[in-house]
């Protein structure tokens, strides 16, 4: 992403030249980056939270509000967002939508769908999450964070 955006930089201030597919480009791989790596940062637990009880509370305690979160936040949300998004990617899968510039990249469709694939990977971390917390608050897990080196 970097090396297309330097490159968009580079051919329309040194050449004049510009490229609605590569800047397009950019804005696909923005967005399918933050659409895709949001499961594995859940993994990492680097999603932001308030953490004045919870960093220095017991691992049972942050089993507890790990489980709770999950259950009661993250898949309500996961399924709004699955239920919200599937009539406007199904229409987009239906047209094959394309960009709105005549040499723009002819596959919107597939970046729609990135937010139902989304929605699902993010649910699926969330039943490691359950699982990880369950396996904790019976006393038969380890407490240490899914991101240490050892567990990776």
């Amino acid at each position: 992403m970097v090396i297309i955006q330097f490159s968009v930089v580079l051919m329309r201030h040194v050449f004049g030249l510009s490229s609605i597919w590569m800047q397009e480009s950019i804005l696909y791989l923005h967005g399918l980056l933050f659409l895709l790596a949001a499961a594995y940062t859940l993994y990492c637990d680097g999603h932001v939270r308030v953490d004045i009880f919870y960093r220095e509370a017991s691992a049972r305690y942050k089993a507890t509000i790990d489980l709770l979160g999950t259950l009661l936040l993250l898949w309500p949300v996961c399924t709004l967002i699955a239920y919200s998004s599937w009539p406007y990617v199904a229409l987009s899968w239906k047209v094959l939508e394309g960009s709105r510039e005549t040499s723009g990249i002819p596959a919107v469709f597939l970046l729609k769908t990135a937010i139902l694939v989304f929605a699902f990977i993010i649910a699926l971390q969330g039943l490691s999450t359950v699982i990880r917390s369950l396996t904790i608050l019976r006393g038969e897990g380890s407490p240490s964070s899914p991101h240490d080196s050892a567990s990776i």
